[in-house]
Parts: structure tokens; sequence; C-alpha cells
């Protein structure tokens, strides 16, 4: 098999994963309220349940982190997804709160290890194909959390049990990841290699210190994105007066833009460089934000959360991306650390919009993930000058699929 050919191969496989995740995720928290009415888990319980989930990921996303200078990332992610879609599938067969409690914690630790080493696996093969396609493949996980909410919105419609809601995608969806996780390629140079001067690029603390900015982008990237998926209906319906029924829109509406933005945001990485389309997505972000505080109605604001998919779909994919060439030795260590600070995000977004809103105003609020996307222009260095992008000088030599581009990156 030429390389080219596995490269492809690795590369629809691993958009798979990134799609069946999607579908799992969005199964899991758009049921949320049937889970808590099918095991009487109260107002004031139900938030540990859900601050657990992040919790345990970020725990087992640095597990991860050490697992995979044993073994690849691929067969990480070929166990981690498996255990995915069983524990999502074990939250709607239980019984007792226990039993939830179990299931719950086991999808936390199985989605830590599946989100870090599903980027992993990622920013590897961009550095194989010499060019940005990392979009690509958040774009597929977003393709799936349309799915996944709509089959949840479909199991709720038809008011069918959780079991039986999850139960087909799990039967279709997990012996196909794991037929496809036999085409996972792995990187050579991210697994805690060393720099020419016999250091471990980018471990040590030193090389963490670099790591910092992007951590912050990614912490306020998912402060923003878990606004948008906790309060964006309540919003619409308290206080710009829509109905229940459009206030179900708008998450919809963001997913699909996100899902357009990640189908061509690798273009414009291609031609324009990283820096210039997470500074263009950031500004686009800060303006959803502002046109949804000040928005007189419903229709207004839901333009105000067309232009956040719009906006924060570029933000995330190229942050596990800037990891991967600020430390090409250790790209796998960088990508693990980075993932933690996606929980952080979500831990922190819902219960501080949720607090402003209460001892404020939820207008106000939304202006406070604004200002913390706003943060992302002002590390838009950490993504890399023009000369730095992927693929610039290779995309012009036709014949070029596969190229290291690690060399030359930044090493500490």
């Amino acid at each position: 098999m030429t390389d080219d050919v596995r490269l492809r191969r690795g590369r629809g496989a691993l958009g798979f994963s990134f799609f069946v995740q999607g579908v799992a995720f969005a199964l899991l928290v758009t049921r949320i309220p049937a889970i808590q009415d099918r095991y009487g888990i109260s107002d004031g319980l139900l938030p540990a349940f859900l601050a657990a989930v992040p919790v345990l990921a970020g725990a087992s996303s640095v597990a991860t982190e050490h697992l995979v200078k044993r073994v690849p990332p691929s067969v990480v992610l070929r166990w981690a997804q498996p255990l995915v879609l069983l524990s999502l599938l074990g939250v709607g067969a239980g019984g007792q709160m226990w039993h939830v409690a179990v299931a719950l914690g086991a999808f936390g630790l199985s989605v830590g290890a599946l989100d870090a080493s599903m980027n992993m696996l990622g920013v590897s093969l961009q550095r194989a194909y010499g060019r940005s396609i990392m979009l690509g493949f958040h774009a597929a996980y977003s393709l799936g959390g349309i799915l996944g909410a709509s089959a949840a919105w479909a199991g709720a419609h038809w008011e069918l049990n959780l079991f039986v809601s999850y139960l087909p995608a799990v039967v279709v969806l997990l012996p196909m990841a794991l037929l496809g996780s036999r085409r996972y390629v792995d990187g050579t140079a991210g697994r805690g290699a060393t720099d020419g001067k016999g250091t471990g690029a980018g471990t040590g603390a030193g090389g963490f210190k670099l790591l910092l900015p992007l951590c912050l982008v990614m912490a306020c990237a998912y402060i923003g994105d878990s606004t948008v998926a906790n309060w964006s209906a309540k919003y619409l319906q308290d206080v710009l007066g829509s109905s229940e029924q459009m206030a179900t829109v708008p998450y919809n509406v963001y997913m699909v833009t996100t899902l357009v933005g990640r189908a061509v945001g690798d273009l414009g990485v291609r031609r324009f460089g990283a820096a210039a389309v997470v500074r263009a997505g950031t500004l686009v972000a800060a303006a959803g934000f502002a046109v949804v505080a000040a928005a007189p109605g419903a229709w207004v604001g839901m333009l105000g959360f067309t232009l956040l998919g719009i906006g924060l779909c570029v933000i995330v994919p190229q942050t596990f991306a800037a990891a991967g060439r600020l430390f090409p030795g250790a790209s796998d260590t960088a990508v693990a650390r980075l993932n933690i600070f996606n929980y952080v995000g979500f831990l922190i977004g819902s219960p501080l919009v949720g607090a402003i809103g209460d001892a404020w105003s939820y207008r106000g609020a939304m202006l406070v993930p604004m200002a913390l996307v706003l943060v992302t222009l002002f590390q838009a260095r950490s993504f890399g000058s023009e000369g730095a992008r992927y693929g610039v000088r290779h995309e012009r030599r036709a014949g070029d699929r596969a190229v290291d581009v690690g060399r030359g990156g930044n090493e500490v």
C-alpha cells in the first residue's frame, strides 16, 4: 500500500471517529432532562453529576499523556471509542441512581482518553499531509452532533425510553468504529521524542510555559461554546420573548454554522494562515455575542447565534494544530495537556453566565464570554507567523502529498 493511500484511509477513519463522538456526545447532553427524570436526580444534585463528567475527562486526558508514551494513540482511541458508546448505553440501561453515576463516570473517563487521542492523531496526520486538514475532522464532529441531536429529538418526540433511544446508534456505530480503527495512522514524531539537544521537546516546565497561551485560548473558546449550548434556549425564550418551539432553534443553527465554517475553514488556513483565520473567527464570535446581548427580538438574537457558530468553530481545531506546530517532537504530550482546558472552559462557562445573569442580567452576562473570547486576539501570535503555516510552499509543488513540516519548528 502506498503512503498516499494509507494516509487517505487513515484520514477517513479518523474523520469517522470524530463523527461518532459527535453523535454520542449530542445523544447524552440533549437528553439530560430525561436522564434526570429517569433516575430522580434533584435540581440541586444535577450540577454535581454534570460536573463529574468533565472533571473525570480531564483526569483521563492527563493519564493519556503518559499512556501514549508506551502505546500509540491509535490503540488508545481504538478502545476508548467503544467504551464511550457502551457507557452511553449504560446511562439508559440503569434503574437506580448509582447506576447512572457509574455510567457517567465511565463516560467521562473514556471520553477524556478519546478526545486526547483523536486530536493527537489529527495533529500527526496534518503534519504528514503538510497542509491544514484539522478543521475537516472537527466538521465531522459537528455533523455527528447534528445527527445525534436529531436522533435525540426523535426519541423524545416518540417518547422512547433512554435505552431504546440510544441502542440503534450504539448497534450501528460501534462495529463500524472498530472496523475503521484498523486504518488509523500514527505519527512518528509526536511521542515524547527529543530535539537535537537531547531534551524532550515541550515536555519540561519551559515547554509548558509556551503552551499556556494556547491553554488560555482553549478555555475561553469552550466558555463561549458552553454558553451557547446551555443558555441559548433560555435566553431566547426568557429574555427575547420567543416561543418555546423557536427557543430550540439557536443551538441547531449554531451546530449547522460550525459544520459549514469547519468544512471550508481549512481552505482559509491554507491561503491566509492559521493566525489570520483565528483572528477573523475571534472578531466574528465577539460580534455574535454583542448582537445577542443587544438584540431587540428573537430574530436578531438568532443572527447573533449564527455569527457565534461561524466565529467560534475555527478556534479549537486550530489551537490543537498550533500545539502540534509548537512542539513537533512532543505533539502528543502538548495535545493531551491542551485538551484538559477543553473541560476547564466547559466547567466554568455555564455556571459563570448563570451566576452573572441571576445577579445582574442575562444581557450583561453575554458580554463576559465576549470579552473572554477576545483574549484570543492577544494570543494570535501563538498560532504561528504567515511563513510558518502548513503547506505554503509544498502545495505549489505538484505531487508533494506528504511532507515533514515539523522540521524547523519551534523546539524548546
